[in-house]
């Protein structure tokens, strides 16, 4: 319902601006008005109410600029189709003229003043009339991204960073420009994607492997059990089947394993004892309580949750940079460590000193 009430809200939006900016006539204000009531009750979508209208927004864009970038794409998707097979083939753009180019070059220049200046509108006009003498420079469709993206129009940057990659697939900016319009989008599939691409092409480039990274970061992770694994008569919903017990261990090992490398890479692995007190983790590998209560933090992600602790994080960067290991003092300030030391028996569990 919620899709629904977005487009119900998005229309109640357009309707209202249409009421505000005289598009309506006075004597058709109040029916108007009315029928926004009704549609909204009808929807169960009420425009006053902040909190509704937040989750529902689909601002910056507006129905009618979603609309427009519908019709520019189903017209650039059926333009081929629609033509007749005996029509002549299609001739490609004329080479722009020196004279052309030299102007547009000029256009190009004050759209970029213009952008520094934070005049968007007035760059994507420049931008425009320098498209209109030389359609074949990529740059001009890219900077004209730049500035719908920089005005928060990012569905028109994208339709500009398309036709730039299409106008020259070379040119790596675009593929950065797509990106980042897709990003703010929030379709982070997609702006992976376009980031991968520019990559293929350049594999140095840090703004594309920044733009890969924080897009990847986005990108909701598919949940790996489904509904046929769990067995519903068993209590807590447990896996069914004799194997279930087997499949838990393997994962919690592999975390353990996860922690045991960590430990070692931190100069604390193997022999009698660990260094400064810390347990033997060729023995916690083999004891079937530590194993045990692996399994349970596997299940609660605890492990994982440890894992991506900054403070873990931290400690492991200075002993590999070779910066030393932190003090038990140190160790024992941080509750998560803390309370692990005392999960494995070490110097902060109940009784250690």
């Amino acid at each position: 319902m919620s899709t629904k009430q977005r487009l119900v809200l998005s229309i109640i939006d357009f309707l209202n601006q249409s009421i505000q900016d005289g598009t309506v006539k006075q004597d058709d204000q109040e029916s108007l008005e009315v029928a926004i009531q009704c549609i909204g009750e009808a929807f169960g979508v009420d425009p006053s109410n902040d909190t509704q209208k937040e989750q529902l927004s689909v601002k910056p864009a507006t129905l009618t600029s979603i609309f427009d970038v519908f019709l520019k794409t189903r017209d650039k998707l059926n333009a081929p189709a629609t033509a007749s097979s005996s029509s002549p083939p299609v001739s490609q753009p004329q080479v722009a003229s020196e004279t052309d180019k030299a102007a547009a070059e000029k256009l190009k220049a004050t759209g970029n003043s213009q952008m520094s200046g934070k005049q968007y509108d007035e760059a994507i006009e420049s931008y425009t009339k320098a498209i209109a003498l030389d359609p074949t420079n990529a740059v001009y469709y890219s900077n004209r991204a730049a500035a719908y993206s920089s005005k928060s129009d990012h569905a028109n940057a994208i339709l500009d960073a398309e036709k730039a990659i299409e106008v020259d697939p070379a040119f790596v900016r675009a593929y950065h420009r797509l990106g980042h319009a897709h990003y703010c989008s929030n379709d982070f599939k997609a702006a992976a994607d376009a980031f991968q691409r520019g990559l293929d092409l350049d594999p140095s480039n840090a703004n594309l492997k920044t733009g890969l990274q924080s897009a990847k970061s986005r990108i909701p992770q598919e949940p790996e059990d489904t509904a046929d694994d769990i067995d519903t008569t068993s209590p807590a919903g447990t896996r069914a089947g004799a194997g279930a017990g087997a499949g838990a261990g393997a994962g919690a090992g592999a975390g353990l394993g996860g922690m045991a490398d960590m430990l070692r890479n931190m100069g604390m692995g193997g022999g009698s004892g660990g260094g400064g007190g810390m347990p033997d983790i060729a023995s916690m590998m083999n004891n079937p309580a530590v194993m045990q209560m692996a399994q349970q933090m596997m299940a609660n992600g605890g492990l994982d949750g440890l894992m991506s602790n900054p403070a873990v994080q931290n400690m492991m960067n200075r002993v590999q940079s070779g910066g030393g290991m932190p003090s038990m003092a140190e160790l024992m300030s941080d509750p998560s460590l803390r309370n692990l030391a005392s999960q494995f028996g070490g110097p902060g569990a109940a009784g250690g000193q």
